[in-house]
């Protein structure tokens, strides 16, 4: 990822000295989508071939993807269009494809160890160094196949979405680990992608559990240390399930 250091008077209860930082960079990309100009994105401008995929698998456009080409900051995509484009605001300030998202039909199960996992590999290097990022990661079958970190949360998801759609991994089989909240609009992402099961350090609102209700999704919140929330279909924490029933009449 593109890092600059840049200076600053850093203020503590014992004055005032100057420090130079680790800044992450955040820039403009613009998406186009079968020679049409689709949207302009605010995003760290790494791995903009996955940022393009995934934003149209993830906003329900397309199931798969039939070409990227990056050009500076400008990234044209090929791919057969399933659905109208309408875009609205999202709660992040950029847009999304307005409409339902799709249902998630999988039937892949998790042990609460397994939540644990992905949770702890979600922290980063670059977050470390700059304080500055969001981070997604993508595990499927069990194993981490990839972490992607962006000055925004939604394009985390979908840089982590298009490495797998470009790659032809199966994504029934994979769980999504991210440090960002789940409003609706991040959780229509994961169940677009065919996701079943999301994992995030952060809080989820009323639309997001909602969203994850309807589309079939498993929605974890809080997930920190040990402990973590599921809000919607346990069913495939079984393990969770199971200990529930030991300690509620």
């Amino acid at each position: 990822m593109e890092i600059v250091c840049r200076a600053g008077i850093q203020v503590t209860g014992d004055g005032a000295r100057t420090v130079h930082d680790d800044i992450i960079v955040e820039d403009h990309v613009r998406l186009f989508l079968n020679g049409e100009y689709l949207t302009t994105l605010v995003a760290s401008p790494d791995r903009l071939d996955d940022l393009g995929a995934g934003f149209i698998v993830c906003e329900g456009l397309a199931d798969g993807i039939d070409s990227v080409v990056v050009s500076g900051k400008d990234v044209h995509i090929a791919a057969p269009i399933k659905k109208d484009i309408r875009l609205e605001v999202e709660s992040s300030g950029g847009y999304r494809v307005l409409g339902e998202p799709k249902g998630v039909a999988s039937s892949i199960t998790v042990t609460a160890d397994g939540i644990r996992a992905v949770t702890a590999a979600i922290e980063s290097d670059t977050w470390r160094r700059t304080g500055g990022v969001h981070c997604s990661v993508l595990f499927c079958d069990g194993e981490l196949v990839t972490r992607a970190c962006d000055v925004g949360r939604h394009n985390t998801v979908d840089k982590v979405v298009g490495y797998a759609a470009l790659r032809g991994l199966d994504r029934s089989t994979c769980i999504l680990g991210c440090t960002g909240r789940q409003p609706a609009g991040m959780v229509a992402k994961a169940a677009n992608a065919g996701i079943p099961i999301v994992v995030s350090r952060a809080a989820t609102t009323d639309r997001g559990i909602l969203t994850a209700e309807r589309a079939g999704l498993t929605l974890v919140g809080f997930s920190r240390g040990e402990r973590f929330t599921i809000y919607t279909h346990p069913e495939r924490v079984p393990e969770v399930l199971k200990q529930l029933e030991k300690t509620q009449p």
